[in-house]
């Protein structure tokens, strides 16, 4: 991603981590009658609830790279952590470092950091989210994980949390040649080997980033639904083109019900 490319798209909403769980189905009437037998998940904020893991592995990869606890610098960062939630993890480093060297040393002190704080037990399910990926299954939908962390990290979440095979299939950036989102990259990669629907408007994709809802913007999808029970809020989900907003993935399978 260039840096004009991440400058454009980037959000400026600062968000405190207040939720508003209130449901909101308007739309921009781009969902319609089709199949959506392609669902297209994230997982931290949206199935998954990390309770601000992906904050807590970033101060301790920092600091492996001499980035001082409560500085400016410091500070600055960890902005930009939050504001970029949802795009992979090694971009995000590699806007912050400057160098590649830097950037991939940073990412592996943050999968390692990630890892142990999983291991430790330090996860959960978004409540209802494994019944709501069940259901939509029992419909005879394909559903799709994705992620902005490695692979090694998205299996350790899994395993932690009982989820392989939960899923038809599970994505992160580098089985999308590399790239995550706000790029469409891994939304069409699922279009692409699951062959579940025709058309990319027969997709849904839900997330509770601004950047999940850019790259379901970006691939077509007919349906691109934010949560609010993730990083950023009702204002920045649908200033970067949801078409619904929920309480939390927990309601996507009766949207798609009544949208049917």
């Amino acid at each position: 991603m260039t840096e004009k490319n991440r400058t454009d798209n980037r959000t400026d909403n600062r968000t405190d981590n207040r939720t508003d769980h209130r449901t909101d189905h308007r739309t921009d009437n781009r969902t319609d009658n089709r199949t959506q037998h392609l669902i297209v998940l994230d997982m931290a904020g949206t199935t998954v609830a990390d309770g601000g893991l992906v904050e807590r592995a970033f101060e301790r990869a920092a600091e492996r790279l001499g980035v001082e606890p409560g500085s400016a610098g410091h500070a600055e960062k960890l902005q930009y952590v939050r504001d970029t939630m949802g795009e992979s993890k090694i971009s995000v480093f590699r806007h912050l470092f400057g160098t590649e060297e830097l950037a991939r040393r940073a990412n592996s002190a943050f999968e390692e950091a990630y890892g142990e704080l999983v291991d430790g037990g330090l996860i959960a399910p978004v409540p209802g989210a494994r019944e709501a990926i069940e259901k939509l299954r029992a419909d005879g939908r394909t559903v799709v994980l994705t992620t902005g962390f490695a692979r090694v990290t998205q299996d350790a979440i899994l395993d932690a949390l009982g989820w392989q095979g939960l899923a038809d299939l599970t994505l992160c950036p580098a089985d999308a040649g590399g790239r995550g989102r706000p790029y469409p990259d891994m939304v069409l990669a699922a279009f692409l080997r699951t062959g579940a629907v025709d058309d990319v408007r027969e997709m849904v994709v839900a997330g509770d980033t601004a950047y999940d809802m850019l790259s379901g913007r970006r691939s077509g999808a007919g349906t691109v639904a934010g949560v609010l029970t993730g990083a950023h809020d009702r204002a920045a989900l649908t200033g970067h083109g949801a078409t619904h907003v929920l309480g939390s993935v927990a309601e996507l399978p009766q949207l798609l019900a009544e949208s049917a």
